[in-house]
């Protein structure tokens, strides 16, 4: 996890760095939902990388946001989850979905 003064003074600024990457959103998105398992959220979101999405759920980890929870079965079953933190965001991701349905809806 970052310290407080490896973080930005803006607290927008803070929450961007955190979850600002269009695929961050798009984990959060899905792990607000259910726990994940890496090729679940490889074949659900159209277009990521598989590098992108180890990035991001590692950097996410490191963040606190999401916990890895690796299962002793063969083969081996890795799930991704949010964290308490992680689900603090919940109100972030609703006021965006709520944003984004009002202007779908002002459109044309």
């Amino acid at each position: 996890m970052k310290t407080k003064d490896e973080l930005p003074d803006c607290p927008v600024a803070t929450t961007v760095s955190l979850i600002g990457s269009k695929w961050k959103l798009l984990i959060l998105r899905n792990l607000l939902i259910r726990p994940w398992r890496f090729n679940e959220l490889r074949r659900d979101l159209e277009g990521i990388s598989q590098k992108v999405l180890t990035d991001s759920l590692r950097s996410m980890e490191e963040d606190g946001i999401v916990i890895r929870t690796v299962y002793a079965e063969v083969p081996p079953r890795v799930e991704y989850s949010l964290s308490e933190l992680g689900e603090s965001m919940k109100p972030i991701l609703n006021a965006m979905e709520a944003w984004g349905t009002e202007y779908k809806n002002s459109l044309s």
